[in-house]
């Protein structure tokens, strides 16, 4: 075994060397290897992938056709048994089916939405703060443009419009219609962040040493700002997958395609709940529940790795990764 003077205490070559090991693995995998060890991530990407992967395999889960003038399979409204597990509808449908196909509209939507809503918040954000003067200007007023805008609302009047041109694309101005209204804060967010972020030793070291401009934005800031922009990548897209299942609840979206809300659609249209049909509402109400539970959770675990006053309800192993973490680096 080496050693090596620095200074006045010797230090084990080998130490060093498992530092410097630990260093090249990068900080992708040092944060995937957090993100696993926290137990509210976990549970809450353990679900939602349970979530899409009968999405993905609804073909094979269930023989029955969701909707269409096959989908008729028994009588209406038949409770729970071995050969419909959760029932039929009161047209005669399987409601398994139902879940399973329709969490590939609802989950699809939410996905569209909150991708394409962060991408814009990072542009704008990041760009705004980081060039300032006229273009910090222009792109402030449009984010506040965009920050007054009624979201909900002009979701639900460009939704009815579209459902009553008959263009059947009623899922696809939803997702256009919350991406486009639901940015503006993130941006907001994240332009305050860079303006502080900029003006730090190692933005100023970099931009010294001549970095083009995108390198500066999206591998020097951006890094430093996951977290928050995972924060409100999550955020959001419980935000379109609550107005989306709300949409579709109150008829605005196309309910002859099943999806969770429609399924909540036609359980109110037929009074399921005034006659104690419980299974044409229950499930898909608590697949929506689940889904925006586990985005919760991954969000107030993402808070806990990014704020440190929040560590102190985490487990002691992960405390301890976190510190050993803050030591190497």
């Amino acid at each position: 075994m080496q050693v090596t003077n620095l200074g006045e205490s010797p230090v084990e070559t080998t130490t060093l060397i498992e530092q410097a090991d630990h260093r090249q693995r990068g900080p992708l995998l040092n944060a995937l290897r957090l993100l696993w060890r926290n137990p509210k991530i976990t549970a809450g990407i353990a679900i939602l992938l349970f979530f899409v992967v009968i999405a993905l395999a609804a073909p094979l889960l269930t023989p029955y056709p969701p909707d269409g003038p096959r989908s008729e399979v028994a009588h209406g409204a038949q409770p729970p048994s071995r050969q419909f597990i959760l029932g039929t509808s009161s047209l005669g449908q399987d409601i398994f089916s139902q879940i399973v196909y329709g969490a590939r509209v609802s989950l699809l939507v939410g996905f569209v939405a909150a991708t394409g809503s962060t991408a814009l918040q990072v542009i704008f954000g990041l760009s705004s703060a980081y060039f300032g003067g006229l273009i910090d200007e222009v792109l402030s007023l449009l984010i506040n443009i965009f920050l007054v805008l009624p979201g909900l609302p002009l979701a639900i009047v460009l939704a009815s419009l579209a459902s009553a041109s008959g263009a059947g694309k009623n899922e696809f101005v939803i997702a256009m219609v919350l991406l486009f209204t639901s940015w503006a804060y993130g941006a907001r967010v994240l332009r305050s962040q860079t303006l502080s972020l900029k003006e730090r030793e190692f933005v100023t070291a970099a931009r010294s040493m001549g970095e083009a401009t995108w390198r500066m934005i999206f591998l020097e800031i951006l890094p430093n700002e996951i977290a928050l922009v995972a924060s409100t990548y999550v955020g959001t897209f419980v935000y379109a997958l609550g107005a989306e299942v709300a949409l579709e609840f109150l008829g605005l979206g196309d309910v002859s395609r099943a999806s969770w809300g429609s399924i909540l659609f036609w359980a109110q249209l037929n009074g399921a709940l005034i006659t104690g049909q419980w299974w044409l509402f229950v499930p898909a109400g608590v697949c929506v529940a689940l889904v925006c539970g586990a985005l919760t959770l991954v969000n107030f675990g993402i808070d806990e790795l990014a704020n440190p006053s929040l560590r102190q309800a985490m487990p002691r192993k992960l405390r301890k990764l976190l510190k050993t973490r803050a030591v190497i680096a």
